[in-house]
């Protein structure tokens, strides 16, 4: 799992590029990566994601600004992420054949392109409240690439419906982005009707969408209901310190994200246990 930790701590620095340039307008190509401070242009040894920093002792070379604690922190997490889903992924094959196999691939490479995305977002709309829809919509598109993919390695087998088994598994993917966005656009809507203002944005019901194809929709349900949960929970506490009102906004985006990030992981065990209970 090393190498896909080390592959994840550069995806993770091109993700500080995301997160800084995206919500501006800006073009995540030009220009090369230079200090916000005297503006110079990072050279390639003082960008190696979180040594640099380490090395550097968070501050630039040439003017001595601090580097924020937010590009290793970021580095990390994703560095982690594809550790972690590749280790999930792969966990109890033995073989080299089985290891490399294209399902076991295909799902390994999905999740880290979600924890990437998702990742991302939560840290953009915690510093923004804003959920670009380059990730958003960019990633809707990313993970039906990634079902349609799966779908091909399903086991040919005789079926008996009138849907082929990869008709039927990109149709179920699609209608759980569908419906995990029509659910928050209700909400959104019925919100508005009875409060006279906007509550919860378009951003978020695209981001459970992202959620719901990669996972399908009841993992994102679930991540749903943790988000409303741990941002209520917040919400509540910052009511109790002074440092809120109950009209104040809260980067829901960033709870959801997360809570995604954790349905990806163990969504479908704790569905699984809490089904288990009804039978």
């Amino acid at each position: 799992m090393l190498g896909a930790f080390v592959i994840g701590l550069i995806f993770g620095s091109f993700l500080n590029v995301c997160i800084i340039r995206i919500p501006q307008g800006g073009s995540i190509v030009r220009p090369a990566s230079r200090c916000p401070g005297c503006e110079q242009p990072i050279r390639w040894y003082d960008n190696i994601p979180v040594l640099s920093w380490i090395v550097l002792r968070a501050q630039c070379r040439n003017c001595g600004v601090k580097i924020s604690l937010q590009y290793p922190a970021v580095e990390l997490a994703t560095g982690l992420w594809f550790a972690t889903v590749t280790g999930i992924s792969f966990y109890g094959i033995t073989s080299v054949l089985s290891l490399l196999s294209p399902i076991a691939l295909t799902h390994s490479l999905s999740l880290c392109a979600l924890g990437f995305l998702l990742i991302g977002l939560a840290v953009m709309d915690w510093q923004t409240q804003l959920l670009p829809d380059e990730f958003t919509l960019g990633g809707l598109f990313l993970g039906l690439v990634f079902v349609a993919t799966e779908s091909f390695f399903i086991p040919s087998i005789e079926y008996k419906t009138f849907f082929t088994p990869e008709e039927t598994l990109i149709g179920e993917h699609i209608l759980a982005a569908l419906g995990g966005y029509l659910l928050l656009v209700i909400i959104r809507f019925l919100y508005k009707r009875l409060r006279k203002r906007d509550g919860m944005g378009l951003g978020d019901a695209k981001l459970l969408a992202l959620i719901a194809i990669f996972l399908g929709f009841w993992p994102a349900i679930m991540a749903l209901f943790l988000a409303v949960l741990t941002a209520s929970i917040y919400g509540v506490g910052l009511l109790l310190r002074g440092r809120a009102s109950a009209n104040s906004k809260l980067p829901f985006g960033s709870f959801l994200a997360a809570t995604g990030l954790l349905s990806a992981l163990v969504g479908d065990r704790i569905i699984d246990w809490y089904t288990a209970l009804f039978r």
